[in-house]
């Protein structure tokens, strides 16, 4: 049994700093190993065909890599690439790619071993370890809104990237300014900071890139992501439990929950944006 003292939960994800973020990624990481069997930590993309976590995870994984445009000999730098799934991803279906893992919790960079065209680096999104105009692409998945300062990580990007090299992101957002009333648990629970539409755009736009395409994809995020989890809670919360102390599980569901709504009544969404310099 994962023993997790409620006071640490609430201040990890109330101060959110980097330290608190590992150690809120490092105890509940295998949370979504367990409900989902597989070693993605995102939300998916979610569709008729992609109905099952792994299969909409895969997907969202697909989507952001086909607007990424990643192609045969690039360098691409995966930030906050999480247990690297999506990389090992990307390298079986771009093969010549050469991909660089940044991720400042060691314990998830180490988790899928020595991996070929793939070099692991434990350092700070804010302070990358590469060199000037070093690089094709610069992807953060469901990563950047963890990334403090995130106008420091921008102009990171800018400068490892070539002239001709794309900034990447897919992350959760709300449409405008929120209040607890509008987010309720999720203000405690969505442990990362809360960016709206508006002021992620105007942060790309003031450090120095244009943005070329936009997807908004919260209601094939949020909603079907709920529903699963409603309709097969039964056995998620057995394989939860055979780990995690129920009050885990339980404040999981109600975050669900509370996630869906926002969702419907259009407070959250989810963008993919593609970052041109």
């Amino acid at each position: 049994m994962i023993s997790i003292n409620p006071l640490d939960l609430f201040l990890w994800t109330f101060r959110r700093n980097e330290k608190d973020v590992v150690n809120l990624y490092t105890s509940l990481s295998p949370v979504m190993q367990l409900a989902t069997g597989g070693s993605m930590l995102n939300f998916g993309f979610w569709s008729h065909d992609h109905s099952d976590p792994i299969t909409a995870q895969k997907n969202l994984c697909r989507v952001f890599a086909d607007m990424a445009e990643l192609s045969v000999g690039m360098s691409v730098i995966d930030v906050g690439s999480g247990l690297s799934a999506p990389s090992i991803m990307w390298r079986d279906e771009y093969p010549d790619l050469k991909l660089y893992d940044v991720n400042i919790n060691f314990k998830q960079l180490v988790f899928s071993g020595h991996q070929k065209n793939i070099e692991f680096l434990n350092s700070t999104s804010t302070k990358l370890p590469f060199q000037n105009d070093s690089v094709d692409r610069v992807l953060a998945l469901e990563s950047a809104q963890h990334f403090k300062p995130l106008s420091d990580f921008i102009l990171e990007s800018k400068r490892v990237l070539k002239s001709s090299g794309l900034l990447m992101m897919a992350i959760p957002i709300t449409t405008k300014s929120t209040s607890f009333k509008d987010l309720g648990l999720l203000k405690f629970t969505w442990s990362s900071e809360h960016y709206s539409m508006d002021y992620l755009k105007n942060l790309i736009l003031v450090n120095g890139f244009s943005i070329s395409e936009e997807k908004l994809i919260g209601s094939n995020v949020y909603d079907p992501l709920a529903n699963y989890y409603v309709k097969n809670r039964e056995k998620i919360r057995d394989m939860i439990l055979k780990s995690y102390p129920s009050y885990v599980e339980k404040i999981l569901f109600k975050s669900i929950q509370k996630m869906k709504k926002a969702s419907e009544s259009k407070i959250i969404d989810y963008v993919l944006l593609k970052c041109h310099l």
